[in-house]
């Protein structure tokens, strides 16, 4: 993935956990692999709506969202 595009992905998602930016699409939920460029969008409750990613990289994503979505757009997290 170019750096120019990690950089803006970095700058604009609300959570960074382990590589992966997570951001908010109106009600739902992108994430981006920064390493690898997979993507998942998912629905508020975890759902996944769209991905390009292997079941094994969206049950860690989906664990890491479980895990970290109270700290989607925290200021200081």
């Amino acid at each position: 993935m170019p750096e120019e595009l990690i950089k803006q992905l970095v700058a604009s998602s609300e959570m960074i956990v382990n590589g992966y930016a997570f951001d908010r699409l109106g009600e739902n939920v992108r994430v981006v692999n920064l390493n690898t460029g997979g993507a998942v969008v998912m629905l508020p409750d975890g759902t996944v709506s769209e991905t390009s990613m292997d079941d094994i990289e969206l049950a860690i994503v989906r664990d890491y969202y479980r895990r970290n979505a109270r700290f989607m757009g925290a200021q200081d997290a």
